[in-house]
């Protein structure tokens, strides 16, 4: 059985995709040129700007509050010391040991813990190396991947070609490479904590159930 802690940590990142998306889609409808015309503009105008500044800014508390709790229950599931915490800071490469992290207290059902006991110390290090190597060209994969759909439907809605959308972002390419770089570290968190839950289920599924003898 998958521990309730993983499957909630899953939740809260799932959820940071939504809440960046949420925040950025308030962020963009403010505008505090609307106030031009009215009475107390420019009273007005700063209003609306701290309003966006603050929107930006909850955006994202809201994100790094749904990443470190996600890592705190991680460590949780693992009955390891809270101070772990602080490798979270460093990001997916914290999160990173936080996977590799012994779980000292493993269900019965628990493949993947035992899995990892059977190694060695050889082993176990050249597996997470292996990891952390295909783990990251996947994430970057995806990253390519959703920024194809993403150009691709943005052409099918405006009807603008898909190569004046890559011109425009070329042209803007630091901002881009920002971004990119945040949906990679994001793909490498959320594929580090589906490593446990996707081996215990693949080997649910293609170990054998042992079958009952009739005398």
């Amino acid at each position: 059985m998958i521990k309730k802690q993983l499957l909630v940590a899953l939740l809260l990142l799932l959820l940071i995709p939504i809440v960046v998306l949420g925040g950025g889609l308030l962020f963009s409808l403010i505008n505090p040129e609307v106030a031009a015309g009215h009475p107390n503009y420019v009273r007005n105008w700063h209003l609306l700007s701290q309003l966006k500044s603050l929107i930006l800014f909850a955006m994202f508390a809201a994100v790094l509050a749904l990443y470190l709790l996600g890592s705190f229950l991680v460590i949780r599931s693992k009955n390891q010391s809270g101070i772990w915490l602080l490798l979270a800071l460093l990001g997916p490469l914290g999160f990173a040991i936080l996977s590799v992290l012994n779980d000292r207290a493993p269900s019965n059902t628990d493949r993947y813990s035992r899995f990892l006991r059977s190694l060695n110390w050889i082993l176990r290090a050249a597996y997470e190396i292996v990891c952390l190597f295909l783990i990251w060209e996947l994430s970057w994969q995806l990253m390519i991947l959703k920024r194809n759909l993403m150009i691709h439907y943005q052409s099918i809605a405006t009807g603008v070609s898909t190569s004046q959308i890559i011109a425009t972002q070329n042209a803007s390419s630091g901002m881009w490479a920002f971004g990119e770089s945040l949906e990679v570290m994001f793909f490498m968190i959320l594929l580090y904590l589906l490593r446990p839950i996707l081996f215990n289920l693949v080997a649910r599924v293609i170990t054998p159930k042992p079958t009952l003898r009739t005398s």
